[in-house]
């Protein structure tokens, strides 16, 4: 019997490269849900006779619990998340069908986990934040964990060039980052941490050096969850150089109270989307994720970094979500509960997915502090 997946915001620009992920990989039947009906039938039409589109607004529970009811899997990707509660993932519950997302930020995560013990008696596997960052970031993570006796800090860092291949709603998800300090995981407590700050110049391949500055992701508290670090940091960049600029100046000069004005972040959004169109041209639309974990092995203090580069961000945030929804498909992964990436997926499936995606992932041990690597049998997948 063909399996039927639906993805709620499946013809925005990430769920789109989800579905299509799916389309290729696995034989389900896809229903990509949205409030726009022109433009979700052109994209359905686009992604062939496998995918249909469904007129639904997740404020209307009555026709949403209809279509969830219909489905073997129900992949959230509508965002921003920032205001957005758990009704769907309840819904989900209650009809005892297996959920992802593309979630971002730490308050949509919060209500997710929230939900796990109710999720495990249900026998549904729920994993949030799937997608590149969060997503393939966290499982880049437990990767580099698994290779060290004892792991003590980690160090995530992301650069996007131009939009990324994304649409208004990343750039609304930037901007909503920064209305207010966040807590990190710093030396084993929680601290108060200013959006855009802390700013460090670290050597990316593809890109060079970039500045990349705090940003508020929920990996710094899902893997100081799953790990017995004492500091996660995870910081943000973009290219070209001026988009770093011109964030760092909202998030420093500008009073806070208009970054709560959703007119404004509206504003932003559209004035920033509208610049990429120009500068994607030079800059690309690609993604690199940069991991090191630093801790014991064998006595010694190392570190082990990580990088992922890909040309479309959006493309790679469709493998993130698209490889784990095809483990749930085909019964590989099953963990009934709400879990991050890096507590559902193994190092083992993780490894194995990208390399059926043909994505590479350069990892390397360094002595700290110096930098000069040693080889690791498996330092590069392919």
């Amino acid at each position: 019997m063909t399996q039927q997946v639906l993805i709620l915001g499946g013809s925005g620009r990430i769920g789109r490269q989800v579905a299509v992920d799916l389309l290729t990989y696995t034989s389900a039947q896809i229903t990509i849900a949205g409030r726009n009906l022109k433009i979700g039938q052109r994209v359905s039409q686009l992604l062939g006779n496998r995918c249909q589109f469904l007129s639904i607004d997740l404020d209307k529970p009555e026709l949403l619990q209809g279509a969830i009811a219909q489905s073997n899997l129900v992949i959230h990707c509508a965002g921003p998340f920032h205001h957005r509660n758990a009704s769907v993932l309840r819904l989900c519950i209650d009809l005892a069908v297996n959920y992802l997302d593309v979630s971002d930020h730490p308050s949509f995560t919060c209500k997710a986990i929230a939900l796990k013990v109710k999720a495990e008696a249900a026998g549904i596997t729920a994993i949030v934040n799937t997608g590149i960052f969060p997503g393939l970031s966290n499982s880049m993570v437990r990767r580099d964990v698994d290779q060290l006796d004892e792991a003590q800090s980690i160090h995530l860092s992301y650069v996007v060039g131009g939009s990324g291949g994304a649409g208004l709603t990343v750039m609304q998800s930037t901007f909503l980052g920064l209305q207010r300090p966040f807590e990190a995981w710093i030396d084993g407590k929680r601290r108060s941490v200013n959006p855009y700050s802390d700013r460090e110049v670290i050597d990316f391949p593809h890109y060079g050096k970039v500045g990349v500055s705090w940003f508020d992701m929920p990996e710094s508290f899902t893997l100081a969850d799953t790990f017995p670090v004492k500091t996660v940091i995870t910081k943000f960049g973009s290219v070209p150089r001026f988009y770093n600029y011109l964030t760092w100046s909202v998030a420093r000069c500008w009073h806070p109270k208009l970054l709560q004005s959703q007119s404004v972040i509206e504003f932003l959004s559209r004035v920033s989307y509208g610049m990429t169109q120009i500068s994607n041209r030079f800059s690309g639309i690609g993604v690199v994720i940069r991991s090191e974990v630093t801790g014991l092995k064998h006595g010694q203090r190392v570190s082990c970094v990580s990088t992922l580069v890909h040309p479309n961000t959006a493309c790679a945030a469709g493998i993130g979500t698209g490889t784990i929804a095809e483990s749930l498909l085909s019964g590989v992964l099953k963990k009934p509960g709400v879990w991050s990436p890096e507590q559902a997926v193994s190092t083992s499936l993780f490894e194995a997915a990208m390399q059926s995606r043909g994505i590479e992932i350069q990892q390397q041990l360094f002595p700290t502090p110096s930098r000069h690597p040693f080889e690791v049998p498996s330092a590069v997948l392919y």
